[in-house]
């Protein structure tokens, strides 16, 4: 599986308000995409990257716009099929 470096995102108003509904805040996603666990591609050509903010496991959608650089469209807890993932690749 090819791994993905997150250089940068791309914040905007749109984006970081989105976030807030689920409870998630703008730091929280700079800092899971710093240390992704697991990642997939996602639908529309997005990947979905998981990774640990303290003791809470968050998911993020994101959108490829060059190299390094992604737009995060929303973040949320992962769900329990995300979070088995992560322990899987933890015990590793």
């Amino acid at each position: 599986m090819t791994r993905i470096v997150i250089k940068k995102l791309i914040w905007d108003k749109y984006n970081s308000e989105h976030i807030k509904k689920h409870n998630v805040s703008v730091d929280e996603v700079e800092k899971v995409s710093r240390n992704i666990i697991v990642h997939k591609r996602a639908k529309k050509g997005r990947y979905l990257v998981t990774g640990r903010v303290e003791n809470r496991l968050v998911s993020v959608a994101i959108n490829r716009k060059g190299v390094g650089i992604y737009y995060p469209i929303t973040a949320r807890d992962a769900a329990k099929k995300e979070r088995k993932s992560v322990y899987e690749k933890e015990k590793i």
